[in-house]
């Protein structure tokens, strides 16, 4: 229920129990994209709940890990993105990876999500979290983290920083030439 209650207060005021296996959302819906038809089915969206996620923030590797929380009807978040998308395209080559977690709603996925990820070309890897247990999960990954998004996870073997704010590109790179070695 506080999930709920966080995300609604959330979506006004800023943007400040399922199974542990992923989940392939196929719904077919269609969307225009570049003048082309794209079928959403298409999209094979990961869908997790925490416990599937947790895989995904912490590495023992040298490679470097951006984990962006946003929601598409987040304003500060959408605007964010193509900053996470340009870092991504230019470190991919400097063991670099971006990680968009979605904190949409799960009814929402073939509605917003998907056709969201088509319309901007998202080429980051992109899951969905799927978990309602907002006490458990928001403390987890930040014990400093509100709830507020968009918020970011850098971490490497060594480093791991959270960040409960909105970047520009520079500000997103400066931070992510600190990870690198």
């Amino acid at each position: 229920m506080r999930y709920y209650i966080l995300i609604g207060i959330l979506m006004f005021a800023s943007c400040k129990d399922v199974p542990q296996t992923t989940e392939v959302a196929t719904n077919k819906v269609e969307s225009v994209s570049n003048d082309a038809q794209v079928d959403i089915a298409d999209i094979d969206l990961e869908i997790y709940d925490f416990n599937g996620l947790k895989s995904m923030l912490s590495t023992t590797s040298e490679k470097t890990y951006v984990v962006n929380f946003w929601a598409t009807w987040c304003a500060p978040c959408v605007k964010e993105l193509p900053y996470f998308e340009k870092l991504n395209a230019n470190y991919a080559n400097k063991d670099v990876e971006v990680i968009l977690v979605s904190l949409d709603f799960p009814n929402k996925y073939d509605s917003n999500l998907k056709p969201f990820i088509i319309k901007n070309e998202l080429k980051s890897k992109v899951v969905a979290l799927n978990d309602t247990n907002s006490n458990t999960w928001i403390p987890a990954i930040s014990e400093d983290w509100s709830g507020a998004i968009p918020a970011t996870l850098i971490y490497n073997k060594d480093k791991r920083q959270f960040y409960e704010q909105s970047f520009t590109y520079d500000e997103l790179e400066t931070e992510v030439k600190q990870f690198i070695k």
